[in-house]
C-alpha cells in the first residue's frame, strides 16, 4: 500500500515537471509567416491591385461612351400660373399680315401654346484618334503598374529581410542565455571546489561570490531578453504570445563562398526607371491635350408635346436622328497643357537625378556587404581557434584553482575572456548570416 502511494506521488510531480511541448519553427516558416501577417505587404498588395484598376480605367476611354437623358418641362405663364402657356395677339398683327399677303387672315385673340414637354435621348461617341490623349495615358498607367509591382518585390525583399534579423536575434539570445548558464555554472562549481577542499580562502571566497552574483544578473538579462525577442517574433508572426517556441535553425559552423555578381538591377533601380517613364508619358499626354479630338458619333431624339401632363403624348411629335464625324478642337486653356507637362517633365527629370543616386549608394551598399561576409568569414577560423585556446586556458585555470595554486582574480580574468570569445564568435556568425542577407536584399 506504500509502495502504491509513493508511486502516485511520484507520478503527480512527474506530470507537474513536464513542460509543455514547444512550436517547433524554422527560419524558412517563420519568414513565411511573417510575410503572410506583414501589414507592408498587405498595403503594397493593394498598391498594385490600385494600378491595375486604374489601367482599366483609362482603357475605357479608347470604347464608345453611350449617354442617355430624360426631361419633362411644364411652361407657366406668370400671368396665370395655373393656366397653360398663352401668347396675346395684338390686333395690329392681323393688319400687317393682310398687307403683305393681300388678303385678310383671321387671327385669335390668344396663341395657345403646349405647356408640357417631353424630351427623350441617346448619343453614341466612339473616338477614333486622340493625338496620343488616351494612348500615352494608357503607357504612363502601365508604367505605374511596374512601379507597383517592383515596389511590392522591395517591400518583400524587406519584410524578408527583417524577418530573418529577427529569427536569428531570437536565436541569438538563446546562445547568450546558454552561455551565461554555462559561466555562472562554472563559477558555482569553483565556489563548490573551493569550499569542499576546507577551510576557503576569504578573499577567493568573496571574489568567487562576487562574481557569481555578477553572473547571476547577466543570466536574468539574457533570459529577459530572450523573452522579448521571442515575444517579438511572435507577435510579428501572428503566434500567440503564450506559446514556447524553439527555434530548429542553428548557426552554420561554415558557410559557402557568395555567388554574388555585378548588381545590375534592384527593384528600387526599376521604380525609379518606370517613375521616368511614367513622367515622360504623362507629359506627352498633357502636351496632346492641346490636339484635336476625332471621334464617331450618333444620336437619336425624341420630343412630345400636349397641352397638359395626361395629354402629352396626345399633342405633336417630333424624332430626329443623326450619324458623323466630330472634331473636337480646343482653343484657348491659358496654357495649362503646357504647363502641366513641364510639371511632369521636371518629375521625370527628379526621377532621373534619384536614379543616379540610387545606383551609386545601393551599388556600394551592395559590394560593402560583399566585403563585410567574405571578411568575417575569413576572420572566423581565427576567433574559433581563439575561443578554444580561451577554453582550454579556463580549463587549466579552473584546475588549479581547485588545487589552490591560483586566485580567484586569476580565474575570474580567464572566465571573462573566454565569455567574450563566446560572444564575439556569436556575434560573427551572426553578422555573416546578415551580411549574406544583405546581398540578397539588393542583388538578387
Amino acid at each position: 500500500m506504500h509502495k502504491l502511494k509513493f508511486a502516485a506521488v511520484v507520478l503527480c510531480a512527474a506530470v507537474a515537471v513536464t513542460p509543455s511541448f514547444a512550436m517547433d519553427l524554422s527560419l524558412d516558416t517563420a519568414v513565411d509567416m511573417i510575410l503572410a501577417e506583414s501589414q507592408d505587404m498587405k498595403k503594397a498588395d493593394a498598391n498594385l491591385k490600385k494600378a491595375q484598376a486604374s489601367l482599366d480605367a483609362v482603357n475605357a476611354n479608347r470604347w464608345f461612351k453611350i449617354d442617355g437623358n430624360v426631361t419633362y418641362m411644364n411652361l407657366i405663364d406668370v400671368a396665370n400660373p395655373t393656366k397653360s402657356y398663352s401668347v396675346d395677339i395684338p390686333p395690329e398683327l392681323g393688319g400687317l399680315l393682310a398687307q403683305y399677303l393681300g388678303q385678310n387672315i383671321p387671327l385669335p385673340d390668344k396663341l395657345n401654346i403646349p405647356d408640357s414637354m417631353f424630351m427623350a435621348g441617346v448619343s453614341i461617341t466612339q473616338p477614333i484618334y486622340t493625338f496620343g490623349k488616351i494612348g500615352n495615358a494608357v503607357k504612363s498607367v502601365k508604367a505605374a503598374i511596374k512601379i507597383a509591382d517592383a515596389s511590392r518585390e522591395m517591400t518583400q525583399r524587406e519584410v524578408r529581410y527583417s524577418a530573418t534579423d529577427l529569427y536569428w536575434t531570437a536565436k541569438m539570445t538563446d546562445e547568450i542565455v546558454d552561455i551565461s548558464r554555462a559561466d555562472l555554472n562554472a563559477a558555482r562549481d569553483a565556489r563548490k571546489s573551493l569550499t569542499s577542499a576546507g577551510r576557503a580562502n576569504r578573499s577567493n571566497l568573496v571574489k568567487i561570490e562576487s562574481d557569481i552574483a555578477a553572473k547571476e544578473i547577466n543570466l536574468s538579462n539574457a533570459e529577459f531578453n530572450r523573452d522579448t525577442a521571442h515575444r517579438m517574433l511572435k507577435i510579428l508572426a501572428g503566434i500567440d504570445v503564450n506559446e514556447p517556441l524553439n527555434l530548429t535553425d542553428e548557426f552554420p559552423k561554415n558557410f559557402p563562398d557568395l555567388a554574388a555578381g555585378e548588381l545590375k538591377s534592384t527593384p528600387q533601380w526599376d521604380i525609379l526607371n518606370e517613375q521616368i517613364q511614367m513622367y515622360e508619358r504623362n507629359a506627352k499626354s498633357k502636351r496632346a491635350g492641346a490636339l484635336p479630338t476625332l471621334a464617331a458619333t450618333a444620336s437619336y431624339n425624341y420630343i412630345a408635346m400636349g397641352d397638359n401632363i395626361p395629354n402629352v403624348f396626345d399633342g405633336f411629335e417630333n424624332q430626329s436622328a443623326y450619324w458623323g464625324l466630330a472634331l473636337q478642337v480646343p482653343i484657348f486653356s491659358g496654357g495649362a497643357n503646357m504647363a502641366n507637362a513641364t510639371i511632369e517633365a521636371m518629375n521625370a527629370e527628379a526621377a532621373r537625378q534619384d536614379l543616379d543616386k540610387s545606383k551609386k549608394l545601393v551599388t556600394e551598399e551592395y559590394t560593402r556587404a560583399i566585403d563585410q561576409y567574405n571578411h568575417l568569414r575569413g576572420n572566423l577560423k581565427t576567433l574559433e581557434n581563439a575561443r578554444d585556446l580561451a577554453a582550454k586556458a579556463y580549463e587549466f585555470s579552473s584546475g588549479r584553482f581547485a588545487a589552490g595554486q591560483t586566485s580567484a582574480v586569476e580565474l575570474a580574468e580567464v572566465s571573462a575572456g573566454l565569455y567574450q570569445l563566446d560572444m564575439a564568435l556569436l556575434n560573427a556568425k551572426y553578422n555573416i548570416l546578415m551580411s549574406a542577407e544583405s546581398v540578397k536584399k539588393l542583388g538578387e
